[in-house]
């Protein structure tokens, strides 16, 4: 036994005193509130505070801490209290999962610094990683409490009210339970074997034998999938197996299953295992896979081609041949990592007659439902998902990861499972943004009116199909960027190759084809001797202009008030770039803009969503609410509609939350879905609810309601009236069903492909080292139609999110498999890289959308590395066409001399 004094009291714990300090806490005291995000002290999620310091508590053993005053996120104190109250204030927790970690760092720095300025507050954070939140809000949130200062929250929750969100006090507490943090007690674990190769054959020995001779409870293979070996995203296309049966397309890919406790497990080492291996070359990359003698890697597949998109309208050739200015260029992004800070984790139970439960991390629960039973060859009704919180999603947590391993597990077991990816694991197997090439042309008249753009891009979508058809469609739509083009051609192809499956990653596709656009408007604007927000400005879709896939925009398309919101700002820079660069040569400003669109839900396709919601006979109001909050804040803000349709004050309303075997299908968590169509969806079940109520009370509209207990009160202009609800023969229950109306496109790819669409613009302010290649972002400024602000502080919240996500796409991050795989090798931006942001909401209403919003999530993102880019020429003469823009690669740009001072050089207007 090892004693540790833990919050204040002394506890005893059995535990191998050579055992992280994160795992005693965790699994021997049940303290889940230190979340274990790496095992290696990269994402400070486990920070605690050893003797008044903050320590990562996956680096200190427990021996270590023998002696020692621990103090973790559940401690009761004051001061950690205030945090707690600022935090949830300011937005500053989002999906929750590194928040812990943030107010131990927090509560470390106010005990030695009760007054820190703004600098200090960034450095005391910076040893903890968050994903979500782009910082800010939590550097804000220690200041208030610092300053005790803590911002009172709106009176009502009401549509429009910047409340803090409904589900944080748990997140703040440490309360909060994701998919590692809770499991039977005699549950066992499951751990993954994955290939070391890229592209390989394997033939499988004696596993009865190792499984006796490694203290095995099970080996799994492929022959212990009972159903279908494979899964996938497209209805008709399950080409990803449960495990590999005997050929491997990647590295990382599931090959065996091994199941016992954890000691044992952790003893074993994959060359224990009898797997033989036969190694044969790898296809990296679209140009190795496109090759005519490439191997197929999918029977299905003729030359790798998984999918192809296609749009046309007008004649995109000849109008680019005889316009009067001209552009063209080849641009490349590389592999993204989600780099969500909760790893993959959950458990199942099995039931009877083959019925199984669930517990995950997930944005899809009802496909996961789909998937997992598949797997298992049962009805789809025999398997309940429920979502457990989610540390981050971003798209990653759409496709299946655990759930299927843990189902097949617990079938052969007849007993719980469980299962923790680590980050390596999870680097390694875990979906990616697309790697894009990207050859695109543009052309304008002599007025800056563009005439003409077209694309050709490649997206490796790796060993499996994933989201790689949604990318392939979604971006031909979206690629001429958010401007009047009357003649557009855009071609794209998802190829499969050997690397890591990539598939959703906030914005699907569109954030690589805006690098591509966005630098060719500059360019065309430098042709023209224009300014870049001038030629954005008057090309700009707005209400009334035909999209180029057919569609008129019949309203809430506010680019136009986006740019003009940011002209003040874009003035301001351009002087202060000038004043600046004008006496400097090594440290040189650059000011950039961008501007983005994005169709909110599914391509063209069916898109619904189902919410119920129910006034029990003892008064207990519940929405019914299948959508996931992955940090998003979809939990608040559909339950700020819902409550505002009804005419109830949000206070009294309950949610039952994401269980399959409890709510209707609300769709996934994705495509900037959840507040546009399920919030529609909750609006109308909720004023069907009210329309039940006033027929009761046979009154009209406008009345008011009030409820006190199971007295329901309802008030109009001419008389009161008291419903007894538990007088009642039933609860008072309505459901409805939203499925924006869409049309299917096409051989061309013309039709209704969304019905609303986001828009934004952003202008970004960078300083260049021209010495060393390094590029900081000191300021980003942003406009962005929401169509309406459901939750003000939300929305600020996914903006900054957004924004840090471009940020490290445009300049730090590059997932190489087997070099990045994990939060040391592979960068995220840290408190310290976030600029100062300034937001300015646009609220143009869209009429489908619930009280008028739409989208929010992906829209934020889009723009943000291309503006950085704009801003990097600015500052230096050098157009970039590969992403991340690291050093070497800005050095390459420069030739290794500093640009000259002055203009940006000019392109030849055309013949």
């Amino acid at each position: 036994m090892i004693a540790l004094t833990v919050n204040g009291a002394r506890r005893e714990v059995a535990a191998d005193p050579f055992a992280p300090l994160s795992d005693t806490l965790r699994e021997g005291l049940g303290l889940t509130g230190t979340k274990e995000g790496c095992n290696a002290g990269d994402c400070g999620a486990c920070t605690v505070l050893m003797d008044g310091v903050q320590v990562c508590a996956c680096l200190v053993s427990t021996a270590q801490a023998e002696g020692a005053e621990i103090t973790t996120v559940e401690a009761a104190d004051p001061l950690l209290d205030r945090l707690r109250a600022a935090f949830l204030a300011r937005g500053a927790a989002q999906c929750g999962v590194c928040t812990p970690g943030m107010l131990m760092a927090a509560l470390d720095l106010l005990r030695r610094d009760a007054a820190p300025d703004r600098a200090a507050v960034e450095d005391a954070l910076g040893g903890v990683l968050c994903r979500c939140t782009g910082y800010l809000q939590i550097i804000d949130a220690v200041l208030d409490a610092a300053r005790g200062t803590v911002i009172a929250p709106p009176a009502d929750g009401r549509v429009g009210a910047a409340i803090p969100r409904l589900d944080g006090a748990p997140k703040v507490a440490g309360t909060e339970l994701y998919g590692a943090d809770d499991a039977p007690a005699d549950a066992l674990w499951l751990r993954v074997v994955r290939s070391p190769h890229a592209h390989a054959r394997f033939t499988l020995g004696d596993l009865d034998a190792a499984r006796r001779r490694l203290g095995l409870e099970a080996i799994l293979s492929a022959r212990d999938v009972p159903g279908l070996n494979g899964f996938g995203i497209m209805p008709n296309l399950k080409d990803q197996p449960v495990f590999a049966d005997g050929y491997v397309r990647y590295r990382g890919e599931a090959v065996l299953g091994l199941l016992g406790d954890r000691a044992t497990l952790a003893a074993v080492r994959d060359a224990d295992l009898p797997v033989a291996w036969e190694v044969l070359p790898p296809l990296h990359g679209v140009d190795a896979a496109s090759m005519p003698d490439a191997p197929r890697l999918h029977d299905h597949a003729p030359g790798n081609i998984l999918v192809r998109g296609h749009l046309r309208t007008g004649n995109a050739e000849p109008a680019f041949a005889t316009s009067a200015a001209r552009a063209e260029g080849t641009f490349r992004t590389a592999f993204v990592e989600h780099a969500y800070i909760e790893l993959e984790a959950g458990h199942a139970i099995p039931g009877a007659d083959g019925a199984m439960t669930v517990f995950a991390c997930t944005q899809a629960p009802v496909m996961d439902r789909e998937e997992t039973a598949r797997v298992l060859g049962v009805a789809e009704d025999a398997v309940r998902i429920v979502p457990t919180a989610c540390g981050g999603g971003f798209g990653g947590k759409l496709d299946v990861s655990v759930q299927p391993l843990l189902a097949v597990a617990a079938r052969v077991a007849k007993r719980p499972v469980r299962m923790t990816y680590t980050r390596t694991e999870s680097m390694a197997a875990s979906t990616k943004r697309h790697p894009a090439i990207l050859h695109a042309r543009m052309a304008a008249d002599a007025e800056g009116r563009f005439t003409a753009f077209m694309l050709d891009g490649d997206f490796n979508t790796g060993a499996y199909a994933s989201w790689g058809p949604t990318v392939a469609n979604r971006v031909p739509v979206h690629a001429s960027g958010p401007y009047r083009v009357p003649n557009v051609l855009n071609r794209t192809r998802a190829v499969y190759t050997n690397d890591t499956p990539a598939g959703a990653f906030r914005g699907f596709g569109v954030p690589q084809a805006a690098i591509a656009t966005e630098a060719l408007v500059d360019d065309l604007a430098i042709a023209l001797g224009m300014d870049r927000w001038e030629i954005r400005r008057r090309n700009a879709l707005g209400k009334g202009d035909v999209t180029p896939s057919g569609q008129v925009l019949h309203a809430s398309a506010g680019l136009p008030e986006c740019l003009d919101a940011l002209k003040p700002e874009w003035e301001a820079l351009l002087a202060r770039v000038a004043a600046h660069n004008a006496a400097h040569a090594r440290h040189r400003l650059g000011a950039g803009i961008a501007c983005m669109w994005y169709g909110c839900g599914n391509t063209a396709l069916s898109n619904p969503s189902t919410m119920r919601i129910s006034l029990a006979r003892d008064g207990t109001l519940t929405l019914f609410n299948g959508a996931v909050d992955i940090g998003q804040g979809s939990t608040t803000v559909i339950g700020q509609i819902a409550a505002d349709a009804l005419g109830l004050p949000l206070a009294s309303l309950r949610q039952v939350l994401g269980d399959t075997a409890l709510t209707p299908d609300a769709g996934k968590t994705s495509a900037s879905r959840q507040t546009f169509v399920s919030g529609r969806a909750a609006a109308e079940a909720a004023k069907a609810l009210r329309a039940r109520i006033l027929a009761l009370a046979n009154a009209g509209d406008g009345a008011t309601l009030a409820l006190d207990g199971s007295l329901l009160t309802v008030r109009d202009a001419h008389t009161r009236r008291v419903i007894d609800l538990a007088a009642l023969d039933a609860d008072l229950v309505a459901e409805a069903r939203y499925d924006p109306p869409t049309v299917p496109l096409d051989a061309d790819g013309q039709g209704v492909p969304y019905a609303t669409y986001g828009f934004a613009a952003q202008v970004a302010l960078v300083r260049v080292d021209t010495a060393l290649g390094t590029v900081k972002v000191e300021e980003i400024a942003v406009a962005q139609d929401v169509g309406r602000a459901v939750n003000p502080l939300l929305v600020a919240g996914q903006i900054h999110g957004g924004i840090a996500q471009g940020l490290g796409l445009a300049l730090m991050e590059e997932f190489i498999p087997g070099r990045t795989e994990s939060l040391h090798d592979y960068l995220i931006p840290t408190a310290g890289d976030m600029p100062a942001i300034r937001i300015h909401l646009i609220e143009d209403p869209e009429p489908e959308g619930p009280f008028g919003a739409k989208g929010v999530g992906e829209p934020a993102l889009v723009p943000t590395a291309p503006a950085i880019l704009s801003a990097i020429r600015h500052a230096t003469g050098v157009r970039m066409t590969e992403v991340p823009v690291l050093p070497h690669r800005l050095f390459a740009g420069l030739e290794g001399g500093e640009p000259p001072p002055g203009p940006l050089p000019s392109l030849a207007v055309g013949d």
